[in-house]
């Protein structure tokens, strides 16, 4: 805007309907400044471009006076101009993200917390270079669900109390309390002790309960995950702490132990600069394991946990990712990262807006006309090592880097809609821990239509009709129910395209699904029993927790359209489901398949990404491989 203008704009008191050149609508102001206005329009609209850039002193002078303005003198334009060109200084932004006239294209991942998680030497004792020592105590047995006893210490947790003098029976006494339940750590004890090299420093010991002995090999307790968990914060609660020593029974899943210390010592510095980036247990560089009996196997379970982590690692950092980072192009990018280091096990595909006309993907399409970014329909593809193949699983994740409403436009956590992409995120974490892994036996195809729900003149509106890829109309009642819209084309890829055996699809699809079962579970929907099933061992031995919900047929009429095929939306009541019928219309009724509504769990308030959705879709192939 130029000084003339401005100054005029003060003369009517800076009135944004004056502003727009109807005179008819202008303020009562003086005449004076009624002319100035008038003047200045007049010469805008002219082609000279010297009158446009002219204005009498007199007239600026009476303008700023009228206003009752400072009047600031200037004879040429002042022009305030973004850098960014090639030519340009510019200063740069501490992370990669969007410039005024690109989107950004590419997404960092955060890396694993550098300690080191490894098997003890067998010759070395318990407390040499240990700075902290963790031992693992059993909770006493129940009975009726109560405690009968004190807790016990047994094993190399008694071995070593003897060697200390008592030191940890003591730390029993003075918590009475305590009741070595899963996870549950005492309070930290100083100890000065000796090591294999005679020489003397000060040693800090903790108990963590390992739950009930006859239920600690049984990973659906989730004791190994707690176990692990109490490990990092121990770590990290004490400063100073390098080195850490562990003794644990050899019965305990060291994957899983692995897998969640890692994952509680996640930290998203991405977007953080000098003293706000936070580490974890920042001292720490080891941690080792000691096992109370000797397992060959040990050391590669706790490297599958490490590459499960790196996967939750990745889903977190998507769903954390705010949108002038995380887009369609970005996310895109990162799949193509992932098939570069995955040895060539992962194969990526990036079908474009073209390609995705050509398969009549209107649905999708519809969604994502709004967005700066074009579309991206993202497919990865896992073939195992040996390039033998019994079945065909499809995974679909919900791809919406962020949900404005669309012209239904959200009234209530818009600022938290970057999780839409929670689904995604999952299919992403789940993608990268299985091309570590590296199962046998099953070919994955991971797939994402990759857009944003945003308002411009291009974006669909309600009462539009979109065409699916299997040629079902769909009458768009709401624009916030985008997310069904997208899912359609993919599922319909994933169907027919691919030819998938079964396919699985996750999003953050309902805020019914919230209401009906919480934060902490995800809603299962199919009408497949085995696959149900599949779905529930798979919760039950990774802690990502599910309840699966109806799916009653007579629903379906919630979902007919006066003048298409469907409608996006059903009744108020009951949308978690109406949801999943929806879907349904979009895989081959004979198929199994399964929607997992995880809305819920995918987000903490407090902390952010869950990471909810890759361990239980790497568990679910796992369990295939194996079939």
């Amino acid at each position: 805007m130029t000084p003339s203008v401005l100054m005029a704009l003060a003369a009517i008191g800076r009135s944004a309907s004056a502003f727009a050149g109807n005179s008819n609508t202008l303020p009562s102001t003086t005449t004076a400044a009624r002319r100035t206005f008038l003047t200045v329009a007049a010469r805008r609209n002219s082609n000279s471009r010297s009158q446009q850039l002219a204005l009498s002193k007199k007239h600026a002078r009476m303008a700023a006076a009228v206003a009752g303005s400072r009047y600031i003198h200037t004879s040429k334009y002042t022009m305030l101009r973004m850098s960014g060109g090639a030519d340009d200084d510019t200063k740069a932004a501490p992370f990669t993200t969007w410039s005024f006239d690109a989107p950004c294209e590419t997404m960092e991942f955060s890396p694993l917390h550098p300690a080191t998680v490894q098997l003890a030497d067998e010759n070395a004792l318990v407390t040499d270079d240990a700075d902290l020592v963790i031992v693992g105590v059993y909770a006493p047995p129940e009975n009726d669900g109560e405690t009968s006893s004190a807790v016990e210490l047994t094993g190399a947790a008694k071995a070593l109390d003897e060697e200390l003098g008592g030191v940890l029976s003591e730390v029993l006494l003075e918590d009475k309390k305590y009741k070595a339940k899963a996870g549950a750590a005492t309070a930290v004890t100083r100890v000065v002790t000796v090591g294999s090299d005679g020489a003397k420093k000060t040693t800090k010991f903790a108990l963590v309960g390992l739950g009930a002995a006859d239920k600690i090999s049984d990973v659906s307790s989730g004791a190994a995950s707690k176990i692990g968990t109490a490990i990092a914060t121990a770590c990290g609660s004490q400063k100073g702490v390098s080195t850490c020593t562990v003794v644990l029974p050899s019965s305990v899943s060291l994957s899983e132990v692995s897998c969640s210390f890692y994952s509680e010592l996640y930290a998203d510095n991405r977007f953080r600069t000098g003293d706000k980036i936070k580490t974890p247990a920042e001292d720490l560089t080891s941690v080792s394991i000691v096992l109370e009996d000797s397992d060959n196997t040990a050391t590669s379970t706790i490297e599958e946990g490490v590459k499960l982590a790196k996967g939750i690692y990745l889903t977190k950092d998507i769903v954390n990712s705010p949108h002038n980072v995380l887009n369609s192009l970005s996310l895109a990018s990162s799949a193509v990262k992932l098939a570069e280091e995955s040895g060539g096990t992962i194969q990526t595909t990036i079908l474009d807006k073209d390609e995705c006309e050509k398969r009549g993907m209107g649905a999708f399409l519809g969604v994502a006309r709004g967005s700066e970014t074009e579309p991206k329909f993202i497919h990865m593809k896992y073939t195992p090592k040996s390039g033998e193949v019994k079945r065909k699983i499809g995974i679909v994740g919900k791809g919406l880097l962020f949900d404005t409403g669309g012209y239904n436009i959200k009234t209530a956590m818009m600022e938290l809609m970057k999780f839409d992409c929670g689904g995604s995120a999952a299919v992403f974490g789940a993608a990268r821990a299985i091309a570590a892994l590296a199962p046998e036996g099953v070919e994955v195809h991971f797939c994402v239509a990759a857009c944003e729900n945003m308002i411009s003149s291009k974006s669909y509106v309600p009462s539009d009709i979109l065409t699916a890829s299997n040629g079902k109309t769909i009458e768009v009642l709401n624009t916030d129910a985008e997310g069904r819209l997208t899912l359609a084309d993919a599922l319909v890829f994933a169907d027919e395209e691919l030819g998938c055996d079964k396919i699985v699809e996750l999003s953050t699809l309902t805020g019914a699904c919230m209401v009906a079962l919480g934060k902490g579970l995800s809603g299962v929907f199919t009408k497949d029993d085995d696959l149900a099933k599949q779905i529930a061992d798979a919760s039950e031995a990774t802690g990502d927790k599910s309840w699966r919900m109806p799916m009653p047929d007579e629903y379906n009429e919630l979902l007919e359209s006066k003048i298409a095929d469907i409608q996006n939306i059903g009744t108020r009541y009951g949308g978690a489901i109406t949801a999943a019928l929806f879907l349904q219309n979009f895989v081959s009724k004979d198929k199994p398949f399964a929607h997992v509504d995880i809305a819920g769990p995918v987000w903490d308030d407090a902390s952010g990404a869950t990471g909810y959705g890759a361990k239980l879709v790497t568990e679910l192939i796992v369990q295939e491989s194996k079939q």
